[in-house]
């Protein structure tokens, strides 16, 4: 049976690795934080109204929707984060830390730093995972970044990007010394920030995406 969102809200969810599962590495880390991941869309979908469905990405490793809903995640060693949503979305997380000029001029060009004279680091940073959230939501990736443009900022908490003759809405959330963006289209937003997870939860389930058959 079809299950679809019961309100015009998102509930993006961001959880707290915990310091086992951040010291891990290589696989055993991606599996921790994929579980983790899969347990933070599991909040948001009961959140939403909705049982979590078979997660699979197509070839191009772009998540596909279950019963109508799309789904978005964002892996860091230090957050996780998941939404469900009606529409195209998408979401990333980025700790907020210094970077070069070279990379603040491959992120944005001169009229998009124009729109703000705020702190320049902050500003890279709601771009940065504004940008990566619309690459998300259309299912292109990195190699579009070029094309995403900053339109106009319209808050503290939110900004317009253009993407492939479309306005994407976003908002931003502000949390750890990190920045998480989500892909809104005209939903409102109620973020759920988890800072203490039991270690145990990052092994509720094995988290693994299926790629669909070739059509």
């Amino acid at each position: 049976m079809k299950q679809t969102l019961k309100s015009k809200v998102l509930f993006p969810v961001i959880l707290a690795v915990p310091e086992h599962e951040r010291n891990l590495t290589g696989r055993k880390k991606v599996e921790a934080l994929s579980s983790l991941a899969r347990f933070a869309l599991e909040i948001s979908s009961a959140k939403s109204g909705v049982s979590l469905g078979c997660l699979t990405k197509n070839e191009d490793g772009a998540p596909l929707p279950f019963d109508g809903n799309f789904w978005s995640v964002s892996h860091k060693t230090e957050y996780v984060g998941g939404v469900i949503a009606q529409t195209e979305t998408g979401i990333d997380i980025e700790k907020i830390k210094p970077c070069s000029e070279a990379l603040r001029n491959k992120i944005a060009g001169p009229e998009e730093w124009a729109l703000s004279d705020s702190g320049r680091e902050l500003l890279f940073f709601r771009f940065w995972t504004s940008k990566e959230a619309v690459l998300k939501a259309a299912g292109t990736g990195i190699s579009g970044l070029s094309e995403c443009r900053i339109e106009k900022i319209s808050g503290d908490d939110s900004l317009i990007v253009s993407y492939k003759d479309k306005i994407w809405e976003i908002r931003h959330c502000f949390f750890g010394h990190h920045i998480a963006s989500v892909v809104t289209n005209g939903f409102d937003v109620e973020w759920a920030v988890l800072q203490d997870m039991p270690s145990f939860l990052t092994h509720k389930t094995s988290f693994t995406y299926s790629r669909a058959p070739n059509s």
